[in-house]
């Protein structure tokens, strides 16, 4: 089945087009047709784009126009009542999240977090890769900052395939744009399919103990479990990224956690924060914090036999490593940042 064609609302906003001048007619005569001006020896010949257009034609509109705009609009908008686009077996649906996901959340990369990226030359431009990151920040805003700056600032302009907790798809409506973002459950099986498939897959090894953990302990890493992220790398023979994530810590400073209130909902922490819930539904604002995004070496596992991904001693040290690279970059990036928000 043919992938969806993706089709932009409008044209790139950067890209300035100078709009062509009519020609005007001289006072007192008409206006004629200009006819095509032989070419000097000594001078190039224009392009056909640079001669001026007829007196009295209709001007294009400017960067698309509203017209156009329009069109895009109303036919994304059929095409999602009519069911005439393509989702693959895991969910994830592309046009929808170029057009409209990654359009909400690039005002929050850029404008609000203001994040900068380092190390993206690690990621491969084609071909399987585990993206392996420290998670944090009470609520989820780390990984999908993490989709937007692969997608966005990488020249390939990949899509990250993230790896979520079973929490996630139980959640009515968080459950459907999970899906259609391209997240799939965190298990051996699901990321197996997805990088012998050739996808950049992203994994958050700390899970909840890492995103609910408090304030007091902002960047520590947490236990990165069984190694399993590293069993799977090693059967697909997909080279690890270690990545290291600054300035989400500070977005919802978790001061205390009411395991009673945690438990009646299912949840495995209730925050308390300085503004949630005290300020209601003012307080899941996060905080503008100034984010690194950081993407190490990459650690190659196709190096190793097949049946290396049974090896417990050799899955221990490959986590060891990745683990002790991400501390370590989280520490160097610390000391060199100036501010929490600047």
């Amino acid at each position: 089945m043919a992938d969806a064609k993706v089709i932009p609302f409008g044209d790139d906003p950067r890209a300035k087009r100078r709009p062509k001048r009519p020609v005007r007619a001289r006072a007192g005569r008409a206006a004629a047709p200009l006819a095509p001006v032989p070419a000097q020896r000594d001078e190039p010949q224009e392009s056909a784009d640079a001669q001026p257009a007829p007196s009295g034609a209709a001007q294009a509109p400017e960067e698309g126009g509203w017209d156009r705009r329009l069109a895009h609009g109303l036919s994304f908008l059929r095409r999602r009542i009519t069911g005439e686009y393509e989702v693959d077996d895991f969910g994830f649906d592309e046009e929808l999240t170029e057009q409209v996901v990654m359009s909400a959340l690039r005002p929050v990369y850029d404008k609000y977090f203001r994040v900068e990226v380092k190390g993206l030359e690690n990621i491969p431009d084609k071909g399987a890769a585990l993206i392996v990151a420290n998670h944090s920040g009470t609520l989820p805003w780390d990984g999908l900052m993490l989709q937007v700056a692969v997608h966005d600032h990488h020249p390939a302009a990949r899509h990250l395939r993230m790896l979520a907790a079973d929490l996630v798809f139980r959640l009515p409506g968080v459950n459907e744009i999970s899906r259609k973002l391209g997240h799939t459950l965190a298990c051996a099986e699901d990321a197996q399919v997805l990088l012998e498939r050739g996808e950049l897959v992203g994994v958050m090894p700390e899970g909840f103990k890492g995103i609910g953990k408090p304030f007091s302990e902002r960047y520590k890493l947490q236990r990165f479990g069984r190694g399993g992220f590293v069993s799977t790398a090693l059967r697909a023979g997909a080279p690890i990224v270690p990545c290291s994530i600054v300035g989400a810590e500070e977005i919802y400073p978790m001061v205390g956690n009411a395991k009673t209130v945690a438990r009646l909902f299912g949840f495995p922490y209730f925050p308390l924060t300085p503004t949630w819930p005290w300020l209601g539904p003012l307080g899941l604002m996060p905080l503008p914090t100034k984010w690194t995004i950081q993407f190490g070496e990459p650690i190659p596992t196709d190096g190793h036999p097949a049946e290396a991904a049974d090896d417990p001693m050799l899955m221990f040290n490959l986590t060891d490593q990745v683990r002790e690279t991400i501390q370590h970059t989280l520490y160097k990036l610390l000391v060199q940042r100036r501010s929490v928000f600047f």
